[in-house]
């Protein structure tokens, strides 16, 4: 899987290249996200995207549900390429999970809002909240959405502090769900490579 810096339909593989490549390189991708993926409190997992896992999102479901023609491709592209970093953020994917149907139910109903009270705090610096579902809304009057995509935008003197080696925490101060977290230094590693 080639990073251009840019998800184009030429960037990406045909469908029968991306069958030999998936064969030899899905454990690495694998181990690609579980290394980018922050665990807060009990039930909210947050996947921090980047180039290789959007792409390989992109190349997974034009091969599932076998997309072979621009227009479709190009929706691909469209519905999944914002969610790669752009060099002065982190983006990611949250889910909130709860094996018990009826308790995310209700779980659900309790935590509209978590999504715009996460934050991270880069050691020496304020807290950044996440700025939440900009390509659409996920909550309604009743209920929040068990998937968000959420961007913590970063000022220069952050992102600096972050390449030079400063701790990252990363947190929720939602009334139901109170949560902090120091980020590992080998997934604070692989975040770091995401700013410019």
């Amino acid at each position: 899987m080639q990073l251009t810096g840019k998800i184009t339909p030429d960037s990406l593989m045909s469908l029968e290249a991306y069958s030999k490549w998936r064969k030899a390189h899905k454990a690495e991708v694998m181990a690609h996200r579980k290394l980018r993926s922050v665990h807060l409190g009990e039930h909210i997992n947050l996947q921090f995207e980047s180039e290789t896992t959007i792409r390989y999102q992109i190349q997974e479901m034009l091969r599932v549900e076998k997309i072979f023609e621009e227009e479709g491709i190009e929706q691909e592209i469209e519905a999944y390429a914002p969610l790669v970093p752009d060099g002065s953020n982190w983006k990611a994917t949250m889910m909130i999970e709860y094996t018990d149907i009826n308790e995310r139910r209700r779980e659900l109903a309790r935590l509209i809002g978590v999504e715009d009270r996460l934050f991270v705090e880069v050691e020496g610096h304020a807290r950044v909240y996440a700025i939440a579902d900009e390509d659409m809304d996920r909550e309604n009057d009743e209920k929040t959405s068990a998937v968000h995509f959420v961007r913590f935008e970063l000022t220069p003197a952050m992102c600096a502090s972050v390449k030079a080696g400063a701790g990252v925490k990363l947190g929720c101060d939602h009334t139901h769900y109170l949560a902090h977290t120091q980020v590992a230094p080998e997934t604070l590693a692989s975040l770091a490579g995401d700013l410019r």
